[in-house]
């Protein structure tokens, strides 16, 4: 549903609307507390990859402001959660990701079996009768997987993921992004609240002034839809990938887009090397051998997509079959509520998380990572890296390096007297105002139930 014909409150102050959103959202200790109290607690949440975990007894640290929850692989298709907190003395289990038989508090030398039972108390007779067996087992937090993703909820009373995905799930599950593994990921501090840095990769608008450089080869004209508390985005009436934007004048008369998709392949490796990487260039590369100059731009582009798949069959990588009706649907780039974005293909995702860190609202935990298929024999190795300086091109690619530009100014901006809130484009830019009137909802629905 397009956010246009939704009715939008606010749990307090300013009223959110399809072309406005108060900085208040963004910048207020008060907006960040609710967050903290009626969101976090109560959503599910993108914790990791199941290949993070592939192994019995293989764990993973999730930490979400004060919370921290343990994700753990009980059997080989079966996955636990649980706070991360010893019931004694509350001292966190678990750090990082790694594999244990049990689970262990390094304070007093408590132990759990992988499905959350004690199985050691030291010295348990001093306790007498006052320990009773729900009092010693480690506390359940709710765990649901799609995607390859495995996601954590601390409400007890949530609703499935199945129904809080939805629509996007079934829109999504024809690119079956469990079968993709992971390319890179990295990790950083960003100088801005969780919201600002993810609602700069939940639209598109912001390409033709932040990424110039594609417009050489790229229509960079969005269109923005709500798909419930879900956003996303497309270029449907953009004009063929390889052309020059119109705002550089383009398409010009003659203008051969198997050069421009070279062209676009090669930077686009260079610069962010994600989503269709490598095996986009090898298949750009043919279309300039194979197809003919001077065949109509959509051709171009069709054939492309044959080439793609010629490619990734002679790696021996298997895609699945998306329809034209599926990829339409689907478009460029979701944003999944609440804090997870991705731009999806049938090779490759680009991902990005955002977290709050800790009660600073001008602050945030950033994860941006690259899946990709792989044959089962080639999955590379990856961790995830860390690195504080924003501006290191060889790290981040030049694309992520711009971007980040923004987001300080942006808080800073936020903050000014004569900031009165934001005006996003109520085209391009539905994903973000419809962002926070889901969360505006959910955080009246916490406070009110």
């Amino acid at each position: 549903m397009n956010i246009h014909q939704k009715s939008i409150i606010l749990a307090a102050g300013d009223a959110v609307r399809p072309d406005y959103i108060p900085a208040s959202n963004y910048i207020s200790k008060e907006f960040a507390a609710k967050e903290a109290q009626y969101l976090w607690p109560r959503t599910w949440q993108m914790a990791c990859r199941e290949e993070e975990i592939p192994t019995v007894g293989s764990f993973f640290t999730y930490d979400i402001l004060d919370d921290s929850i343990t994700v753990v692989r009980t059997a080989p298709d079966e996955i636990r959660a649980y706070h991360n907190s010893c019931p004694h003395r509350g001292r966190r289990l678990t750090e990082g990701c790694g594999k244990s038989a049990r689970l262990h508090c390094r304070f007093h030398g408590w132990q759990w079996s992988l499905d959350g039972q004690n199985l050691k108390v030291v010295d348990r007779d001093d306790w007498g009768d006052a320990l009773a067996p729900e009092d010693t087992n480690l506390s359940t937090v709710k765990v649901g997987r799609w995607g390859g993703w495995i996601y954590i909820n601390m409400d007890p009373n949530c609703e499935s993921l199945e129904d809080a995905l939805s629509p996007a799930k079934a829109i999504l599950d024809p690119f079956a992004m469990e079968g993709m593994r992971y390319h890179w990921r990295k990790s950083t501090i960003l100088p801005c609240n969780w919201k600002v840095a993810l609602e700069a990769f939940s639209e598109g608008y912001h390409v033709q002034t932040t990424h110039p450089q594609m417009l050489q080869f790229f229509d960079d004209v969005t269109t923005s839809y709500a798909h419930g508390r879900h956003g996303m985005f497309g270029y449907w009436d953009s004009a063929p990938t390889g052309l020059r934007s119109p705002r550089l004048g383009g398409p010009r008369e003659g203008e051969d887009n198997r050069i421009g998709m070279l062209a676009y392949m090669e930077e686009t490796i260079v610069t962010l090397n994600a989503v269709m990487a490598e095996p986009g260039l090898a298949a750009a590369k043919r279309l300039v051998d194979e197809v003919p100059a001077g065949t109509d731009p959509w051709v171009v582009l069709g054939k492309f997509n044959e080439l793609m798949q010629e490619v990734l069959i002679d790696r021996g990588i298997n895609c699945p079959p998306i329809s034209n009706e599926q990829a339409i649907a689907a478009g460029t780039d979701w944003h999944l509520f609440p804090n997870q974005v991705i731009l999806q293909s049938p090779i490759g995702v680009l991902g990005y998380r955002a977290r709050p860190n800790g009660d600073d609202p001008n602050s945030c935990l950033w994860d941006v990572y690259s899946l990709m298929r792989y044959p089962e024999a080639e999955v590379p190795e990856s961790k995830w890296e860390w690195n504080d300086d924003l501006t290191d091109l060889k790290f981040w690619g030049k694309i992520l390096v711009q971007d980040y530009q923004n987001m300080g100014d942006v808080q800073q901006g936020m903050k000014s007297r004569g900031f009165k809130g934001c005006r996003p484009n109520p085209k391009q830019e539905v994903s973000v105002s419809n962002f926070h009137r889901a969360l505006c909802e959910f955080i009246h629905d916490g406070e009110t139930a």
